[in-house]
């Protein structure tokens, strides 16, 4: 059965979880690809491996958070949610920037030569707490989301849509 919210088809079925979940791999990969890139590119790709083996767990953390809120956007948006994007795109650069702190101690040998040797020290000396706050930022996002989600699915209980 549709249902049609705001001029716009609202289908009812089973399948409604497939792009969510594509969409979070995609962008899960996408930012270990990243991540395993610039490590790749500043030193070798055995380094960038061994690098993964050592942050595993903040990796981890910060790549499946970002999944997930890109998976969790992506049904909000298929729900015809009217959110603010900005806040994905918060917490998510938040989780960007925690990865490439990750590995940018790694290109501290090309940063003096074009002015940034401070940001390679800096990084470097702050890297775990910035890659927790992009931990606890995720969980911001995805906690947003989840609550964003909520409202939406309680707002479709009025139209008849199941949730």
């Amino acid at each position: 059965m549709d249902v049609v919210i705001g001029g716009r088809r609202a289908a009812a079925h089973g399948r409604d979880w497939l792009m969510p979940v594509c969409g979070g791999l995609v962008a899960g990969t996408a930012l270990l690809s990243l991540y395993l890139g610039i490590i790749t590119l500043a030193q070798d790709w055995d380094h960038a491996r061994e690098q993964l083996g050592a942050d595993r767990w903040f990796v981890a953390g910060i790549t499946g958070g970002f999944g997930t809120q890109a998976g969790l956007f992506v049904y909000l948006r298929s729900l015809h949610a009217r959110t603010n994007p900005g806040a994905m795109a918060a917490s998510t650069g938040t989780s960007t920037a925690a990865m490439v702190a990750c590995c940018a101690h790694h290109v501290a040998d090309a940063l003096p030569l074009i002015g940034l040797s401070g940001a390679a020290m800096f990084l470097n000396d702050y890297r775990e707490p910035i890659l927790w706050s992009g931990i606890a930022m995720n969980g911001l996002g995805i906690g947003y989301l989840l609550l964003k989600i909520t409202r939406e699915r309680s707002r479709f209980r009025g139209w008849g849509m199941p949730a």
